[in-house]
């Protein structure tokens, strides 16, 4: 798990500088650093329940908005026929980034939910 920890750790922090350029870098450079430390604590074997499944929640609810808001995840499938994400972002395309939010929020929700998983195998809630 240490190694699982020290990449994802590094992934999250590589995520964070990214997103200087974002619409809303205020909200996902803390997201994702607050991700790379809860990395890094659980590679030092400081694992910490309520850090891991504070991160499940918040991706759980930010998760829901991003699916139902009128051009979101759901919009992206349906009414542009899941359009190619990887596009240049334009503010007149705001289901891509709310769709690439939410993937982000996936990686996030999988990420700790290995750690939780992982811990309770060792008896660590």
């Amino acid at each position: 798990m240490k190694i699982f920890n020290g990449v994802m750790a590094f992934v999250f922090l590589v995520f964070a500088l990214l997103q200087f350029n974002d619409p809303d870098p205020y909200l996902w450079i803390p997201v994702y650093g607050y991700t790379a430390l809860v990395c890094i604590l659980n590679a030092k074997g400081k694992y910490d329940g309520f850090a891991n499944y504070g991160l499940i929640i918040f991706c759980l609810i930010y998760g829901i908005k991003l699916i139902i808001s009128p051009n979101g995840v759901f919009s992206w499938l349906t009414e542009h026929e899941a359009e190619n994400l990887v596009q240049t972002m334009k503010a007149t395309k705001p289901w891509i980034e709310n769709t690439r939010e939410f993937g982000g929020l996936l990686i996030i929700a999988i990420t700790a939910s290995i750690n939780i998983f992982k811990n309770k195998k060792a008896g660590i809630l």
